[in-house]
């Protein structure tokens, strides 16, 4: 019996996608090591003691790296497991310190309750950001250009580009008619070419809020997959930016979460590298 299980953990561990190595956590549950916080310039509504104003009431200054004067980001305990609470009273990004390629990314998060202007009396919004590079802001004066898979209530696994990254992706028009209309991932679809929006995932998986939703990306080269509960809701290819005019891929980079006016808590987080996507894992689900 024994040598049966050694033989059908080896098996496998040689699965198409499958990782030799072990899951690597990039929370540890006591602290922010590894990480390094961002916060850009503070919505009018919030008090930041001694930060500089405009005669509007409008800040002139991001926040700036690893200046935390609200506690934006704190670890705390919830559900009886600790949790990395973003609060987004003010907006910016949570950033791990190492840059990753080629690898298989999973987070659990769930919604607080609270709210803040200038989207207070919207959808609970943030987001995560892969492949990020170059500079702290540079995506709306608070996020680094990456490629986000959309952490939103109900539209968690879409897909937008921040600060003008490229992607090919097989996508219908959501309203045919409509000259301008937004894009729906579609399986089969014609693909598009150098698409630099929003694209909607396939269908929602999100649980009610309050519950924990478990959220993956598998990036291989410059393909990416978007994962929500275990379904499969986009796929990207061609994943690429523009470096001095010239399209050139982008395969690696840094990971942000987003802190965008919701709390909203992260456990779980953890990655692993890959060779392959699993071909189940390529199919809308």
């Amino acid at each position: 019996m024994q040598i049966r299980t050694l033989a059908l953990l080896a098996a496998a561990a040689l699965l198409p996608g499958a990782a030799n190595d072990e899951w690597k956590p990039l929370f540890n549950g006591k602290d922010l090591s590894g990480w390094e916080t961002w916060l850009g310039k503070p919505h009018k509504s919030v008090d930041v003691s001694g930060a500089r104003k405009d005669d509007k009431g409008n800040y002139l200054d991001p926040v700036g790296l690893n200046q935390d004067p609200k506690g934006v980001y704190r670890v705390v305990e919830a559900d009886g497991q600790p949790a990395i609470r973003i609060s987004g009273e003010i907006w910016g990004a949570l950033t791990t310190q190492e840059e990753f390629e080629n690898y298989h990314l999973s987070f659990e998060f769930k919604w607080g309750e609270k709210r803040w202007a200038p989207r207070d009396n919207t959808v609970r919004d943030s987001g995560c950001l892969y492949h990020c590079v170059g500079a702290h802001g540079a995506g709306s004066g608070f996020w680094m250009k990456s490629f986000e898979i959309q952490v939103q209530e109900k539209d968690c696994g879409d897909f937008h580009s921040v600060a003008g990254v490229l992607v090919d992706v097989e996508a219908a028009k959501k309203d045919p008619a409509a000259a301008k209309s937004e894009l729906i991932y579609r399986k089969g679809a014609p693909k598009l070419s150098g698409v630099a929006r929003r694209v909607i995932k396939d269908a929602d998986h999100e649980k009610p809020r309050g519950e924990w939703n478990t959220l993956e990306v598998y990036c291989l080269g410059q393909t990416a997959v978007h994962v929500v509960n275990g379904k499969t809701v986009l796929v990207l290819t061609g994943l690429r930016h523009k470096v001095d005019g010239k399209e050139v891929p982008l395969t690696k980079g840094r990971i942000q979460f987003q802190s965008e006016s919701a709390e909203v808590y992260y456990r779980n987080i953890k990655v692993r590298p890959i060779t392959e996507i699993p071909k189940t894992v390529l199919e809308p689900q």
